[in-house]
């Protein structure tokens, strides 16, 4: 059976700098018409960057759920960058780390239903300390914590970011 939705029209309802919000009118597999609202979103990376057993985070304020969250380092997509591209330079800005290679850990869609955004994590190799870049509206803290405190962070909750949780899940599975 094909569930393939079809579209009729699309309006752009915001278009703003990190984000467009549409609004489009489709055709369901069973014929009949609705509308999707669509989150689009140029995408980002996600970097684990690990040293001697201590993983390296950011933790900054996140507007939008009001508090403060613990996260891998990671950052939006500038136009015609390679996802790969832009883990090396998230990485420099705001962990002040560079990397000789990056190993692709796993690609996620974080929320499929209203958006298209792509996230790609990195897991970031030969690593050497350099000098932390950070954007003008940025404002974070580095904190590098032991692989036992972040398994226990995990099962706990109090690692909730969901590009961070894949990212570890997927270096504790691998490696």
């Amino acid at each position: 059976m094909d569930l393939t939705e079809k579209t009729i029209s699309s309006t752009t309802i915001y278009d703003g700098k990190i984000l467009s919000l549409k609004k489009d009118e489709i055709v369901l597999c069973n014929g009949e018409k609705s509308f999707r609202e669509v989150v689009h979103n140029s995408g980002g990376a996600c970097v684990l960057a690990e040293i001697d057993g201590f993983i390296y985070f950011v933790k900054q304020y996140r507007y939008a759920h009001q508090k403060m969250l613990l996260e891998l380092p990671a950052g939006k997509l500038n136009e015609g960058e390679s996802p790969k591209d832009c883990a090396f330079r998230e990485l420099t800005e705001e962990t002040g780390l560079v990397a000789d290679e990056m190993v692709l850990l796993s690609t996620i869609y974080p929320t499929p239903a209203y958006t298209d955004e792509v996230i790609y994590i990195y897991l970031a190799k030969g690593l050497k300390h350099s000098k932390m870049n950070l954007d003008d509206d940025e404002f974070l803290t580095v904190e590098k914590i032991s692989i036992e405190k972040v398994k226990k962070k995990l099962s706990n909750g109090e690692i909730c970011d969901g590009k961070t949780v894949v990212g570890l899940y997927s270096y504790f599975n691998k490696f």
